[in-house]
């Protein structure tokens, strides 16, 4: 699984300490950025706070988890629940029909999630993929719009 794939600005991160790491040597960035994983802060609050942009922030943070210095606070991370893969079932049956349900579990599994934990951070992605399988555009449009309307709502 691709912890940094899709939107990351909602994941929250924290420090590790490996005492089998040996010597490892940071840049100044990578400093300033391990600093501020505290469990708690957002990666949109750590890019604030740091003045960085995502693209720049994703760079240090995977050479970071690679080093295994960092790794993701579980307890944060914010999960999609029942209510709304029930929504996105029906709204993806309406676009394409029974075959919806499979559809779904398929594009999770490619994703490298799981459903009981998918992290609502990839909701937009998940959505997005689900529409490229929807044929008709007129039913891909308007499963496109309902998706949009309903991801606003898990954001606010």
């Amino acid at each position: 699984m691709n912890v940094f794939a899709g939107d990351i600005s909602r994941l929250v991160l924290k420090r590790t300490v490996r005492a089998d790491l040996g010597e490892v040597s940071l840049d100044s960035l990578m400093l300033q950025v391990l600093m501020e994983l505290d469990g708690n802060k957002t990666l949109g609050q750590v890019a604030r706070s740091l003045n960085m942009n995502m693209k720049q922030l994703r760079t240090i943070l995977h050479r970071l988890y690679k080093l295994h210095l960092c790794e993701t606070a579980k307890e944060a991370i914010p999960k999609l629940n029942k209510d709304f893969f029930n929504y996105l079932s029906a709204e993806l049956s309406r676009a394409m029909g029974p075959i919806a349900d499979v559809v779904i579990e398929d594009e999770i599994a490619e994703m490298g999630e799981n459903q009981l934990k998918f992290p609502a951070h990839r909701a937009a992605e998940l959505v997005d993929l689900l529409a490229r399988q929807v044929l008709r555009e007129e039913r891909k449009v308007a499963f496109q719009q309902v998706m949009v309307k309903k991801l606003r709502e898990l954001k606010s």
